[in-house]
């Protein structure tokens, strides 16, 4: 999956939730020292792994810098890497789904999940 500086940058992209260039994910990481050229392997190995995309180009001083967003959202990357692991099998989806609604304590959050469950079976069927 992602090492742990891809991860990081994708958690910045999650929480400024907004396109960002490179200069802006240098500049937002405080507690990295990631040198230009280090930002820009990082990148192009996130687009390959197709975990972010180019959203769009700004202007900066002289030139056009693109500007990035994540393909997923945090749920669905935390999913992913779990279906993905050599642990995981099919038969594990259902005990997923029954783990995650034992640590559920809110009726409304139950009642969301019937919706949703609902809505799922019948897309199913069609």
């Amino acid at each position: 999956m992602l090492t742990k500086s891809e991860e990081e940058i994708l958690d910045l992209l999650w929480t400024e939730n907004k396109p960002m260039t490179s200069s802006d994910i240098v500049n937002l990481s405080v507690n990295r020292t990631w040198k230009k050229s280090y930002i820009h392997l990082l990148i192009n190995s996130m687009l390959k792994k197709e975990v972010i995309k180019i959203d769009g180009f700004v202007k900066t001083t002289k030139n056009y810098a693109r500007t990035f967003v994540p393909v997923l959202t945090r749920e669905e990357y935390i999913i992913k890497q779990f279906t993905e692991s050599a642990d995981f099998n099919k038969g594990s989806k259902a005990d997923l789904f029954a783990a995650l609604i034992d640590e559920t304590d809110d009726p409304k959050i139950i009642d969301e999940l019937e919706k949703i469950l609902q809505r799922k079976k019948e897309e199913l069927k069609h």
